[in-house]
């Protein structure tokens, strides 16, 4: 099932009697009728996998991307992709490389992505490609429970991408992770793989609507992350952090090797040049 249903956006009293339109649309994921929800598993299915495989093109075709340890990834559900966040095109990225083209002939592959209502509900058919790509609306501001709630929910089902940095990074570095998935994972208890992805700051900086071609960009998939031993702690804020800061700590150390891989072939190509 979509992640946006009609029972879950009724807005509060408060909301109807001193919000304004625009107010409620931005508290509130749109409404679907029922025969949204009728076609949405055949019409998420096809608008995902094109949608991605025209991403392949921009990805594999007009730019040149590596990637590395998928056979982390694996299949199974219950599968959490914690990345590093560079850009807009993020989420289809490492749903794409951890799983195209599988996904057209399984499509319980196709991630979940919890999504920014700014970015990607700014209009009704942006709204409606974000719904069949399995985003899960998330408030601006965030500390959306109802958001965390619905995570819950498809998780364990399915696979998701996640950024626990909560934001795109203006540099390309890796920031500090929030405690919003590290909640989530408690309650889930999912398979936990590291993603660094680099070079996506070149190809679709913020800001920038079109994609550069040329780039380079390389995505990484790490070892599962082992966090057994915070499960036995009490289920607070402190602890949902403490599992974040060890999936970020994986996270920095495959993008330092990206990083230190890329100067690499940089003095390689200059020595080259000589």
């Amino acid at each position: 099932m979509p992640a946006n249903s009609s029972s879950d956006q009724r807005p509060s009293n408060t909301d109807t009697d001193s919000g304004t339109r625009g107010r409620r649309r931005a508290q509130h994921a749109p409404r679907r009728g029922k025969l949204f929800h009728l076609l949405w598993p055949v019409t998420s299915y096809v608008v995902t996998n094109v949608t991605v495989t025209l991403l392949w093109l921009v990805f594999f075709v007009f730019n040149r991307t590596v990637v590395i340890g998928r056979r982390n990834v694996g299949e199974e559900r219950n599968t959490l992709l914690l990345s590093n966040h560079q850009s807009m095109l993020d989420s289809f990225l490492v749903g794409l490389a951890a799983f195209y083209p599988q996904s057209w002939l399984k499509p319980q592959l196709i991630p979940w992505n919890p999504a920014a209502a700014e970015n990607f509900y700014k209009n009704p058919l942006l709204a409606w490609l974000a719904d069949n790509w399995k985003c899960i609306w998330v408030r601006e501001g965030r500390r959306d429970l109802h958001a965390l709630h619905r995570m819950i929910q498809v998780l364990p089902r399915g696979v998701m991408t996640l950024f626990p940095e909560g934001t795109r990074s203006r540099d390309g570095t890796v920031g500090p992770g929030r405690p919003g998935p590290g909640l989530l994972i408690l309650a889930t208890r999912p398979r936990v793989i590291p993603v660094a992805i680099d070079g996506m700051q070149a190809v679709l900086p913020i800001g920038r609507y079109i994609p550069r071609i040329f780039k380079r960009i390389v995505v990484s998939f790490g070892s599962p992350v082992d966090y057994t031993d915070l499960l036995a702690m009490p289920r607070t804020r402190e602890t949902a952090q403490a599992v974040v800061d060890r999936a970020m700590a994986a996270i920095r150390l495959q993008h330092a090797e990206l990083r230190r891989r890329r100067r690499r072939d940089v003095a390689a190509v200059d020595e080259a040049r000589g």
